[in-house]
């Protein structure tokens, strides 16, 4: 579709819809099916999504293998692995050339102390971003799922955990089965600088993730200019 008729399409879009845009690989053998975003905002020149699933599993900081979850070190927003690889394996992985002219590099505060602001085009919701949009959209939005591929063992030894427990706020249903949400990381630094914030059980936001942590997933974010 030619990029002004789309750009057109997507300015009618309302906050909790839903578009598909760009590819990541979804199930157990690594099929790239399209990704499926909500809109969190739309000021008819910019679209804000958040991806619906969890589409992989990653630690905040570090890509070994053999990491524990005690072997977090300090590490800012600005600095860490995941930021890197959203803005550059996922970024290329997910979107064509004709979809990244779409992408607008978001200048991103909330980062955690010490930490500097940064210009990303991929990125994950902050703590004070997610608190604001659940205002709009309701606790929901923080309950997610990950799809099959993020599931799987990755070759880094990252596994998305998945709730198993009898608390049934931490499920969701999906075509008609009761599937078990899972943890996912924001960007801001937590309450160490060796951790980070994320979603955790009951929708809570929690600020005491250890950036090593091999089970959080990744659920990405991204604005889209709509002006052209």
């Amino acid at each position: 579709m030619e990029k002004g008729h789309l750009a057109l399409t997507y300015r009618n879009l309302k906050p909790g819809e839903f578009i598909t845009f760009g590819t990541y690989p979804q199930s157990v053998d690594g099929k790239k099916l399209a990704i499926k975003w909500r809109v969190l905002q739309n000021s008819g020149s910019e679209l804000f999504v958040l991806s619906e699933y969890i589409l992989d599993c990653k630690r905040y900081h570090g890509k070994n293998a053999d990491l524990k979850w005690r072997d977090s070190m300090e590490m800012t927003w600005h600095d860490c692995d995941l930021r890197e690889w959203l803005n550059d394996v996922f970024y290329n992985a997910a979107f064509s050339d004709a979809e990244k002219q779409f992408i607008k590099t978001t200048h991103c505060t909330d980062n955690g102390e010490g930490c500097p602001d940064t210009e990303d085009k991929v990125f994950l919701l902050s703590a004070a971003e997610i608190k604001d949009l659940s205002e709009i959209h309701g606790k929901d939005l923080r309950r997610a799922v990950g799809t099959d591929f993020a599931k799987t063992k990755r070759p880094d030894g990252c596994s998305l955990y998945v709730y198993d427990k009898t608390n049934k706020d931490n499920y969701l249903i999906r075509d008609g089965e009761e599937v078990g949400c899972s943890w996912w990381w924001l960007r801001t630094q937590g309450n160490k600088p060796s951790r980070a914030f994320f979603v955790g059980t009951d929708c809570s936001i929690r600020s005491y993730g250890n950036n090593s942590i091999d089970g959080y997933g990744v659920r990405p974010a991204l604005k889209m200019n709509l002006s052209r």
